[in-house]
């Protein structure tokens, strides 16, 4: 090969690799998002053991815990129709208070008129895989949608404790994994500077059930920074370690993200 051509050919190669890097770069999104929630609170819990089921009670009603709100953090990345990101979401419910009725707590008996302190702590680890069957993004509006996978680990522990009463201080852990499956919309509203999002996962299995939606609109102020104004539920039902919980998270969000 004689120069000339070789030099051609070196040219040729240098073209593709920066054109192919480009269109990668176009295509690739990384980034990470702060969520502070404000979600209302129902539930009911019970503890068992082994050979007792325990007794099934309100929580907000019986232990008088109140309304929280919570932080969450997410990372996220992407290339071209495939998008993955992981969300903590550490979540406590605690309150002093006294019985007003008796209750069976993993086989230790809390009598009515018994001071008790009451405690519900635990995190929630979400992955999700988002792939886009419709990718309109380079249009001026904007819009994508496609089925979502997604995991989420629920872990903590539930403590039920009668300060005055010596032995009655009940301790349960629980942990469950569940799958979901489900759809995932974006929509550009003004081209890069006002967005909507929309998601929505569900499954059961082995009397674990999760249903879980989110739906929200953000604006770009300037670039790589989206605020978000939005709104999040879950239902999640566990029955798993003795330990029982059928409760229900919903209300609004604000979120902030900085990404490219």
């Amino acid at each position: 090969m004689n120069e000339k051509k070789f030099s051609l050919l070196l040219l040729g190669v240098i073209l593709f690799v920066v054109i192919g890097v480009s269109n990668i770069a176009q295509a690739l999104e990384l980034g990470v998002r702060g969520y502070y929630w404000f979600p209302a609170f129902s539930a009911t819990q019970r503890v068992d053991t082994a050979s007792m089921k325990g007794t099934e009670f309100d929580v907000k009603n019986t232990m008088g815990v109140s309304n929280q709100s919570f932080w969450s953090g997410e990372i996220y990345g992407g290339v071209g129709k495939h998008h993955l990101s992981a969300m903590y979401t550490p979540m406590k419910y605690s309150n002093d208070t006294t019985l007003t009725t008796a209750i069976n707590y993993g086989g230790t008996n809390f009598t009515a008129n018994t001071a008790v302190n009451y405690n519900l702590d635990f995190y929630m680890m979400d992955v999700k895989y988002l792939y886009d069957i419709i990718n309109m993004e380079n249009i001026l509006a904007g819009f994508s949608v496609g089925p979502m996978l997604q995991v989420k680990y629920v872990s903590g522990s539930t403590e039920l404790k009668a300060a005055a009463i010596a032995g009655q201080d009940v301790k349960q852990s629980f942990s469950a994994p569940v799958p979901m499956v489900g759809l995932g919309a974006h929509i550009g509203l003004i081209a890069n500077i006002l967005e909507a999002r929309a998601q929505v996962t569900g499954m059961g299995y082995s009397g674990n059930s999760v249903i879980e939606a989110l739906a929200d609109i953000s604006v770009t102020p300037f670039p790589f920074v989206d605020i978000h104004g939005g709104y999040k539920y879950i239902w999640l039902k566990l029955d798993r370690n003795d330990y029982y919980m059928d409760a229900t998270f919903s209300g609004p969000y604000v979120a902030l993200t900085v990404g490219f």
